[in-house]
């Protein structure tokens, strides 16, 4: 391959090549040897000055993000904003979400800044009612309607000690709607008003214990991951509550699972488990400190999916900070 050789200057002269002049001798030189290389363009196509080395604009590498994203089970606004390296508040914006709305496994949430297709205005929703039945709770009829339990309370004037009966009609609030604003407790990150109260308890026992923050993490994880740190009153065979404890294997009375500050405690386990001898929490693991985090886990819930609990160890540890 035939090279231009280097110009030969004088001593005391100093040029400085045009940046587009550079990029014109280099186009040249690649192309030398393609033989569809396009030819360069003419000089009088050049811009009539480049500008100084230190105001020239560095060009972003645009990087590819999908458009949509399908809710798969366990996932969080959070933790869904995490993978795509979006900015939690933004995302939640996207897709008309408030602090309190709930996600579901198959919705489908909007990652990029684009809205959706424009649609005609719709008319104003009707009141949604719902009368109650032999055998509804509250989480079940928020649950069947998308909506967080919390929206159903206070859409009812309710609260989480309050007893519905057969006959009885709820409001039912929009579920893209956001509640009325308060002066509440801090939300954790990716968690809604339900579930940062939930993951404050199990902080707040984990303290009253003496448990240490490594073990606060793997119950706060270890909820995540079993109920989305809510206390379902339904789950797997007879699972219920925060850690979806058993009745049948001797984890308590349905009444004693559902009881929030009761499971957490039977969950840490120790000298003032609640259950005593009768199951195994995570301080009576031999060991459990130096275990990896899904397997500590893992050991006190004997679950069919053990390694699920190792993606909440991070934002675990995240909910801590802001809760704790």
């Amino acid at each position: 391959m035939r090279r231009l050789p280097s110009p030969t200057l004088p001593a005391r002269a100093t040029v400085i090549w045009p940046a587009a002049v550079v990029g014109t001798i280099a186009l040249a030189l690649t192309g030398e040897g393609t033989a569809h290389a396009a030819p360069p363009a003419p000089l009088a196509a050049l811009p009539p000055a480049p500008a100084p080395l230190g105001q020239i604009p560095v060009l972003a590498v645009a990087t590819s993000t999908p458009a949509t994203h399908t809710v798969e089970p366990g996932d969080t606004v959070w933790d869904i904003a995490q993978r795509y390296g979006l900015d939690v508040a933004a995302l939640q914006a996207a897709n008309g979400l408030a602090a309190d709305s709930v996600i579901r496994p198959g919705q489908v949430l909007i990652l990029g800044g684009a809205a959706p297709q424009p649609v005609a205005p719709a008319p104003e929703p009707a009141q949604v009612t719902y009368e109650v039945t032999a055998g509804d709770t509250v989480s079940a009829i928020a649950s069947a309607h998308g909506i967080s339990t919390d929206a159903v309370l206070s859409a009812n004037g309710l609260t989480r000690d309050s007893i519905i009966y057969p006959g009885e009609v709820l409001q039912i609030p929009s579920a893209a709607a956001p509640g009325p604003a308060s002066a509440g407790p801090a939300l954790a990150p990716g968690l809604d008003a339900e579930q940062s109260e939930n993951a404050r308890l199990i902080i707040r026992i984990g303290r009253e214990l003496g448990v240490s923050d490594r073990g606060i993490l793997i119950a706060l994880g270890t909820a995540m991951q079993e109920s989305w740190l809510r206390n379902l009153d339904w789950g797997d065979r007879d699972s219920l509550g925060l850690f979806q404890q058993r009745p049948s294997t001797g984890w308590g009375t349905p009444e004693q699972i559902l009881d929030r500050e009761r499971s957490i405690r039977v969950f840490y386990g120790g000298p003032a488990d609640p259950n005593g001898s009768d199951t195994r929490g995570l301080l009576d693991v031999p060991g459990w400190e130096g275990l990896p985090y899904a397997d500590a886990a893992q050991a006190v819930q004997i679950s069919a999916y053990p390694d699920r609990y190792a993606q909440w160890e991070q934002p675990a540890t995240t909910w801590l900070a802001v809760l704790g």
